[in-house]
């Protein structure tokens, strides 16, 4: 068997990215030929100072990647983070370490380049945790059964001046990435969208892999501005008697308004042949069941966890988002790796917030995953308190911290990475 000390990991050279990139399909199986075509694009749209690699005696056995990203926290402030991808170990060199030595070597360069917070999208539940990263959002997609949705089968578009356009696919790029922008720092949880994200949102970018091209439609106000985007693809199902049985499936929806929301959602409801609509993942607290005069027609399909936060700069971090009212908080952070631990003393406001080391007595004890998972404001923290992974040191800090830090709607971050 290879020693462990004889695996060498380290970031990758240009001429190692095709080793790499087959590590890195043999650990998502995958299949491990890429045309060269694919390779070119994938590479040309890489930073391989980011891009690490565990080598034994030349092949490449493990993966990781990490990209410059844009978090929206509560308030609307955007924090500079390590966006993390491309995880993998292959099946050959398990339980050696490896992902642990990545880990540390890229949060350490993240910590010094600045990133407040890292983040990732964690394939499976148990393994990040012990990173320092907690659940900081969740997802739900819904089936929705559009003959029993009680929708208005007249329906012939939204009221109050608003309209939908059908949008070529040339021209969601350009208008995508602008709406994007005015969109994310609305909804906390959210992420920046990139070039790439675009390329491959709209077909642009070369793939080995089957694929259906979506039709796109634009919300448009009164006024002409777009408030929302929805993207979506629709299979060809008949039944017997001639009937059909098509389903669309929502590959993304955003609105900057409720008005929007509503009528994207029932925009495609109203699709003639669509009996079926699968939501694809939204926030828990969507307002696409509701909406429906029958919620019942709306069944969940999956609830689970999606945006980890991993906290690398913990004033900064506290102090970049907003509170709900004022309070005073002081917080004991443990954290083993040592990149952001301390008692720090928060002072919250509407307006603002100071946080500072302090040696005053903590009001709460937690793991930095823990701060992780509060961050966005998702969680309870009398929860977290019930099931022993903060420990309340003065009677009555769970309830000041959860009226400083929940959000009156949940965080939600409609993309991966």
């Amino acid at each position: 068997m290879t020693m462990t000390r004889s695996l060498e990991v380290r970031t990758i050279t240009a001429s190692e990215f095709p080793d790499w990139t087959r590590a890195l399909d043999t650990g998502f199986l995958r299949p491990p030929v890429t045309s060269d075509q694919v390779l070119a694009y994938r590479l040309a749209s890489t930073d391989l100072d980011r891009t690490w690699g565990a080598f034994d005696h030349g092949r490449c056995v493990a993966t990781f990647r990490s990209l410059a990203q844009e978090l929206t926290v509560p308030g609307g402030a955007v924090l500079s983070a390590d966006g993390i991808s491309n995880v993998t170990v292959s099946p050959t060199h398990r339980r050696r370490g490896l992902l642990s030595r990545l880990m540390a070597a890229d949060l350490a360069v993240a910590k010094e380049r600045g990133d407040a917070v890292a983040t990732l999208i964690s394939a499976e539940y148990p393994i990040y945790g012990r990173y320092g990263f907690g659940p900081a959002t969740w997802t739900t997609e819904w089936t929705v059964d559009v003959t029993r949705a009680g929708l208005d089968p007249r329906w012939a578009g939204p009221d109050r001046g608003g309209r939908i356009d059908l949008v070529d696919i040339a021209d969601v790029p350009e208008l995508g990435a602008e709406f994007h922008d005015r969109f994310r720092v609305l909804q906390p949880g959210a992420i920046n969208r990139d070039e790439r994200w675009w390329q491959r949102s709209t077909g642009r970018a070369p793939t080995d892999l089957p694929r259906t091209e979506p039709f796109h439609a634009a919300y448009r106000s009164a006024a002409g501005e777009v408030e929302g985007l929805v993207s979506y693809t629709a299979d060809s199902v008949w039944g017997d008697g001639k009937q059909p049985m098509n389903t669309a499936s929502v590959r993304w929806l955003t609105a900057v308004t409720p008005a929007a929301e509503r009528a994207l959602w029932h925009f495609v409801c109203s699709i003639d042949w669509i009996t079926t609509v699968r939501s694809g993942y939204r926030a828990p607290d969507d307002l696409l069941p509701q909406l429906l005069p029958d919620p019942r027609a709306a069944r969940i399909l999956t609830q689970a966890d999606f945006l980890w936060v991993r906290i690398l700069d913990t004033v900064r971090a506290l102090e970049a988002r907003s509170y709900a009212g004022p309070g005073a908080l002081v917080l004991e952070i443990h954290d083993g790796a040592g990149l952001a631990g301390g008692r720090f003393r928060l002072d919250a406001s509407p307006a603002g917030a100071t946080c500072t080391p302090t040696t005053d007595a903590p009001g709460l004890a937690l793991d930095v995953r823990e701060l992780g998972t509060l961050y966005l404001g998702d969680e309870s923290v009398a929860r977290l308190v019930a099931l022993g992974t903060v420990t309340e040191e003065r009677p009555g800090a769970a309830a000041v911290a959860d009226a400083l830090f929940r959000t009156p709607r949940r965080p939600w971050c409609p993309d991966t990475f």
